[in-house]
């Protein structure tokens, strides 16, 4: 599942309303939302959160709020009266640390309930089980960390995944935006470290594969329309789209457009699967350059029965004078490149097509 988060501090503009309709349209069907509020911007929240779930209901997406006992009283809700939290488009509260297992486990019998992933321990899941809790409306939610160098590490979020899995909790995590950053540090909402500035899809997809993660959700405000065109194609058609630059080979028109990675993975490159097998005239050697990371080549007539192979390269290689090298993927894009399974589908896009 896939999600994006708006907050509150700001007016539900039109803008934002197109955000949130365009990417339900891509495929995103979660919205994480907060309410800790100011004390003077109480019922200024509450009406935006009103509106938020009328275009929660409208879109059948799932709405958590990020909730305390105090801040959900100030803006005129109770945990006592769950139903007119519900009727206002909210399906689950993540539960601030000072709120009793008794009343979380209450909760749970009425709507999902998101639990902080990093703090639960079998002391809580002994004390919801005897509660009577419904663990089936059990999320368990990272947090996303706004200040650089304070994210998780890939270790300890691994295991701590795990043991989440082992007790049966679905598992929701952060990853950056790259548009419009939420402030005031404007630094990123990752929850893993390592993802603070890098691609919002390579993150979705690492935490996915990688992190056994079910629901992952964009933490800043939005993403930038080329990502949203990456998401689409991700979700919808099951193909990674790179944007490549020219370096001024003949071959660049030659080498865009779409490709299949071949089933036996090389370790240092990606091998398009036909690309040597359709018709194509000769292909002249030309200048022999080095291959960095992100190098798209075609092989050359000196490669005999090889030439008009096209490769995406997964790390620095040497030149070669049987390899020409007819473009290069964009910075931004390269974290994708070893996301490319065997199998798996991925277009070259030239730059600014996207």
């Amino acid at each position: 599942m896939y999600g994006i988060s708006i907050f509150l501090g700001e007016a539900l503009t039109e803008q934002v309303e197109d955000y949130i309709y365009e990417m339900n349209r891509i495929g995103f069907k979660g919205i994480f939302t907060s309410l800790h509020i100011p004390e003077d911007d109480s019922a200024l929240y509450a009406d935006r959160l009103k509106q938020l779930g009328q275009i929660a209901h409208q879109l059948q997406m799932k709405l958590m709020v990020d909730i305390s006992g105090e801040a959900l009283n100030r803006a005129g809700f109770s945990f006592d009266d769950v139903d007119s939290i519900l009727a206002i488009g909210v399906t689950g509260l993540r539960m601030d640390y000072a709120i009793s297992n008794q009343k979380i486990a209450e909760i749970s019998k009425k709507m999902d309930v998101g639990l902080n992933a990093s703090t639960i321990t079998m002391q809580d899941i002994s004390e919801l089980k005897q509660y009577d809790a419904d663990f089936t409306r059990f999320e368990a939610w990272h947090n996303y960390y706004p200040r650089p160098e304070t994210g998780l590490s890939s270790q300890f979020l691994n295991t701590k995944n795990k043991w989440l899995k082992e007790v049966g909790f679905k598992i929701f995590a952060f990853t950056p935006g790259n548009n419009l950053f939420r402030g005031p540090l404007y630094q990123g909402l990752p929850t893993l470290e390592k993802h603070r500035f890098l691609n919002p899809l390579s993150a979705t997809i690492d935490l996915k594969r990688n992190f056994a993660v079910d629901g992952i959700y964009i933490g800043d405000p939005s993403i930038s329309t080329r990502s949203q065109h990456q998401f689409e194609s991700y979700i919808k058609a099951k193909t990674l789209l790179l944007e490549v630059v020219d370096v001024g080979s003949k071959y660049y028109k030659t080498i865009l457009g779409a490709h299949v990675n071949r089933q036996d993975d090389a370790r240092d490159v990606i091998r398009s699967a036909d690309a040597r097998f359709k018709k194509i005239d000769v292909v002249l050697p030309e200048q022999a350059i080095e291959r960095r990371m992100g190098s798209v080549t075609i092989d050359n007539e000196k490669y005999g029965r090889y030439m008009g192979e096209i490769q995406l390269t997964k790390r620095d290689l040497p030149s070669d004078e049987k390899v020409n090298l007819a473009a290069e993927v964009v910075n931004e894009d390269q974290s994708l490149i070893n996301l490319i399974e065997p199998g798996y589908k991925f277009n070259l896009v030239e730059k600014g097509m996207l």
